[in-house]
């Protein structure tokens, strides 16, 4: 790797380090239009999971003390089983149709929450419902990586606290992101080119998980909120121009 590889590939660590450390989780979704300058797609996949991982770890504690495990199991269980599913589903899904609907879906829905004026909290379908929800999270996480939409409209749709949503978030991603992990491992995919890259990307995604870190300690629900939706706009409206 040259200095400017180097260089692309540290910057993005950084960018999708702050993302991480501020909202529990986007590391991919951000570091991906960087790393894809230089890196092979999936030299810059196992990244991504490493990253994310390492990132979120590293922020674990931040949320430790608040997590209650009565709401983030229900998400957490279903979504290690959909993992696999997900995964079987890739050879049969049509990726330009499912870009452009998660995509769609994705801009339309954050678009909404960012012009409506109030949250209402909903407990349509309890514990049932939300095991739901993870088990497409996971489902989504095998077939895409895109294991955070599912539970951050849900948690959005209950109306839950900024510290809540980011403990059910941070917690279901880093289950999800460790069994992609392994499945990397397990694949031959972590090879000698993505340790140089972890190499170059480490001290990127530590760093830039600390400075996400501290501004969410600043952040009220509201500001919380609207940063998350901003994040899942541009992640959809990625999805749908990566489509064509």
């Amino acid at each position: 790797m040259g200095l400017t590889d180097i260089g692309l590939v540290l910057l993005g660590a950084f960018a999708g380090g702050v993302v991480s450390g501020l909202t529990g989780f986007g590391t991919g979704i951000t570091a991906m239009g960087f790393w894809l300058y230089t890196l092979s797609p999936p030299v810059a996949a196992s990244l991504a999971v490493v990253c994310s991982v390492v990132s979120q770890t590293q922020n674990l504690p931040l949320i430790w003390k608040r997590i209650d495990w009565r709401i983030v199991l229900p998400f957490v269980i279903p979504g290690i089983l959909g993992v696999p599913f997900g995964t079987w589903l890739l050879p049969h899904t049509d990726p330009k149709l499912f870009k452009i609907g998660v995509g769609s879906f994705l801009a339309l829905y954050s678009a909404y929450v960012l012009i409506k004026n109030a949250s209402v909290v909903r407990n349509w379908g309890g514990v049932w419902a939300d095991g739901a929800v993870g088990f497409v999270g996971g489902v989504l996480g095998g077939l895409s990586g895109l294991s955070g939409p599912a539970p951050i409209v849900w948690t959005d749709f209950r109306g839950y606290s900024k510290e809540h949503r980011r403990c059910v978030l941070q917690t279901f991603n880093l289950a999800i992101l460790a069994i992609a992990l392994v499945s990397h491992a397990l694949s031959g995919l972590l090879t000698p080119q993505v340790g140089l890259a972890v190499l170059a990307a480490l001290p990127g995604t530590t760093i830039g998980a600390q400075v996400g870190a501290r501004l969410y300690l600043r952040l009220a629900d509201r500001n919380y909120q609207r940063v998350v939706m901003i994040l899942l706009i541009v992640s959809g409206v990625s999805l749908i121009v990566a489509s064509w």
